[in-house]
């Protein structure tokens, strides 16, 4: 057996990009997932496709701004396999524009969703984590928060925040029971920057995404290995980023 193999993971932003192909891959190594998004359509499909090739797969809605939703998610995950080793707070939303914009709604959405939305998976996930003994969070930040660079000053704040916060819980959990991982992606082909409000800024973006840009599945193997670490070992921080990323 893989250190994957008949593990129970719940992985939040699953409908595309980093999410989906992180789901596909735990599930080919034997792991049970369960999809949680906004877009259970997406979820729906995702989870037929897994279950086709022989993988265990079940959808939960998914708003990680809503605490009650990351209970449902934990909640489902033990009532369908009676468990849940990993969570994966792989949710994010991302503007780029300076600070001087003053988009105060823009940077509550990053705030609530890049920070709140892992503050709610920890908030559902612990409990049960405590009860069973193991458990381990894995947590998308980013290259952003390491490279500070003009237009992503909020952004990169919400994903310092997660990282300052993983710090913290590890070591707050020092007894054994509980493995923080957080992976930092530099250029990603996904669709964080596809919503956008300003068209410069969204070429610009998906410009660079296109030419360097690796794909989520190298990511995907990433959050795999450090699942898949004996429960003695903690990968703490991981970064990956395409090689001619400056």
């Amino acid at each position: 057996m893989s250190g994957i193999e008949s593990k129970v993971v719940a992985i939040t932003g699953a409908s595309s990009g980093i999410g989906a192909a992180t789901a596909r891959l735990l599930a080919e190594r034997g792991a049970s997932v369960v999809l949680g998004a906004r877009r259970t359509d997406r979820l729906d499909d995702l989870a037929a496709e897994i279950r086709e090739r022989g993988g265990q797969a079940i959808v939960c809605a998914v708003d990680v701004t809503r605490p009650e939703d990351l209970e449902r998610l934990v909640q489902q995950a033990v009532e369908a396999f009676g468990r849940l080793d990993v969570l994966v707070g792989n949710a994010g939303v991302a503007t780029i524009a300076p600070v001087a914009d003053l988009d105060l709604d823009r940077w509550n959405a990053m705030i609530d969703v890049n920070l709140r939305g892992v503050l709610h998976g920890i908030a559902a996930a612990l409990p049960v984590f405590r009860a069973q003994g193991r458990g381990h969070l894995v947590t998308t930040v980013s290259t952003s928060g390491i490279k500070i660079v003009p237009g992503q000053a909020v952004y990169a704040a919400s994903k310092n925040a997660v990282r300052t916060l993983h710090e913290a819980l590890r070591q707050e959990s020092t007894d054994g029971t509980l493995r923080t991982t957080a992976i930092s992606p530099g250029f990603v082909r996904t669709e964080l920057v596809d919503h956008m409000d300003d068209p410069a800024a969204r070429a610009e973006a998906q410009q660079a995404m296109a030419r360097i840009g690796i794909a989520p599945e190298a990511v995907a193997r990433a959050i795999a290995f450090a699942i898949e670490q004996p429960d003695d070992v903690e990968i703490g921080d991981l970064t990956i980023r395409p090689t001619v990323q400056g």
